[in-house]
């Protein structure tokens, strides 16, 4: 099993204790384009086709709710290694 998917089968099982960093990692290798926030903007946009998924940088760790729309996101995304 890849590192990756060990990410994100962790993240899965816990979506409480993760890092903006973590989930960043993952959005980014399942091929989502980041678009960084605008001045003053703490939300991240990742985008990839008809999904968008927004992630606040600023809590540690990232709130649940958000953990969950970016594992929503990511199913049959991952790519296989």
């Amino acid at each position: 099993m890849s590192t990756l998917k060990k990410l994100y089968e962790r993240i899965k099982h816990n979506p409480n204790q993760v890092r903006f960093d973590e989930l960043r990692k993952l959005l980014l290798r399942a091929g989502f384009k980041e678009r960084q926030p605008r001045k003053g903007s703490s939300h991240y946009a990742y985008v990839k086709g008809g999904k968008l998924v927004t992630v606040p940088k600023h809590s540690k760790p990232v709130k649940a709710a958000y953990v969950k729309q970016v594992i929503k996101a990511l199913e049959g995304e991952l790519p296989d290694e």
